[in-house]
């Protein structure tokens, strides 16, 4: 599937990048394209090309892709990781404003990367997991490639330049660094404005919960 999509005509990737990621019109997606100037011999191809993405989008979207979905089971969190390609798992407490601002940014790429699951879910909820996975500061982001544990983000180290600062691009790049998505997508002038985290009560500045 990924590799599909590397392969994908960089003007038709363009063009179902922009579009809305409910958007049923495959009609509009194929007149874009047909308007453009440079039409030439790989006119066909790049129509054949947009409609194959355009079935693959949907039925993906079908199957919960392209949402940011809170899990309440651990067990059917376990069963996502393992039984699908691509999965991005945020570990969170509601009480956390890190957590929060987290939320913001993988709200943003989920629809824009309907290849990969966008899952959140209460630590309160998955203690074996939590423990199993030595989660121990949040925000913790994991990212699972082929049911195998691909990247951790902790808190928000390794995005942006500063301690409470990051624009989603960022996080999307670190993200496709570790093989969970499958282009870039977000375009710099896109991307939220910065963002910092106000001053939190001691137990939550450090987030440090364990």
């Amino acid at each position: 599937m990924s590799q599909h999509q590397h392969q994908l005509d960089a003007k038709v990737a363009a063009i179902v990048d922009r579009q809305r990621a409910d958007s049923d019109d495959e009609d509009a997606l194929i007149a874009e394209l047909e308007e453009d100037d440079s039409l030439d011999a790989f006119r066909e191809q790049r129509l054949q090309q947009l409609h194959a993405e355009y079935s693959r989008a949907k039925q993906m979207r079908n199957s919960e892709h392209g949402t940011y979905s809170e899990i309440q089971d651990e067990k059917a969190l376990m069963d996502i990781t393992t039984s699908t390609k691509l999965v991005v798992v945020h570990f969170f407490k509601p009480d956390f404003n890190r957590c929060r601002i987290m939320d913001t940014h993988l709200e943003t790429l989920a629809p824009k990367h309907f290849d990969t699951r966008f899952l959140r879910i209460n630590v309160d909820n998955c203690p074996f997991l939590v423990t199993k996975l030595k989660v121990q500061v949040l925000p913790c982001v994991m990212a699972w490639v082929d049911g195998l544990s691909a990247d951790r983000i902790v808190g928000f180290e390794g995005i942006g330049y500063s301690a409470d600062n990051f624009r989603t691009n960022e996080l999307e790049a670190r993200l496709l660094r570790s093989g969970v998505l499958t282009r870039a997508k977000v375009n710099e002038g896109e991307t939220a404005p910065l963002r910092r985290a106000p001053v939190q009560q001691q137990e939550d500045s450090d987030d440090d919960w364990d």
